[in-house]
């Protein structure tokens, strides 16, 4: 059995909602009476969770000096997706009737950045996100603190090849939009309604 830290406020609360079958252990900062913190707290003891009140240094030893609010936890790893789960979102939503949403990013290299699209992919309804699995950074403690709790809401999809997965993803109907900076049309007025 694989684990992971996760630390932060929402990565915490979003994974207690989500699948709080997953927590092993958590640390919470001695004598931090916050009031964002205490309901968490009194939740995760709710469920039969220990929670271990700690030094700060503790925490940010643990955090490797990263912003831990004052919260971490240990957590059974998440599966990382693959290729074949891409199929099978893709099969869920057409099942559904839905059309699929899904954001593509390459070389996205720096945690917080990660972090930030997974955020506004959750608040754009994005059913997926892409990245490549090689010279890409993946779901880490920093990428799922900054995400707010988008990470265990969205999706993160790690493929071989991007270029073939585009393809395949036009082979089976759906759209591809590219962005660039110097581009003579905006995104806004477009009419993406397919």
């Amino acid at each position: 059995m694989s684990t992971e830290l996760i630390y932060g406020i929402h990565a915490v609360s979003a994974l207690l909602e989500r699948t709080p079958e997953r927590f092993i252990e958590v640390w919470a900062l001695k004598g931090r009476d916050d009031e964002r913190l205490q309901p968490l707290l009194a939740e995760l003891e709710s469920l039969g969770l220990k929670v271990q009140s700690v030094n700060r240094k503790t925490l940010d030893d643990k955090a490797e000096g990263n912003n831990h609010q004052g919260i971490m936890a240990k957590v059974i790893e998440a599966p990382k997706l693959a290729e074949h789960d891409l199929a099978n979102l893709l099969d869920e939503l057409a099942a559904q009737q839905s059309q699929p949403f899904l954001l593509v990013l390459d070389g996205v290299t720096d945690p917080h950045n990660l972090g930030a699209c997974l955020r506004s992919a959750d608040a754009a309804g994005v059913h997926g996100l892409i990245v490549p699995r090689d010279k890409a950074t993946g779901l880490t403690p920093i990428v799922r603190k900054v995400a707010c709790g988008a990470a265990e809401v969205v999706p993160l999809i790690q493929v071989t090849n991007l270029a073939r997965t585009l393809r395949e993803l036009q082979e089976r109907g759906v759209w591809i939009v590219g962005t660039a900076g110097g581009a003579r049309h905006d995104l806004y007025p477009a009419q993406l309604t397919r």
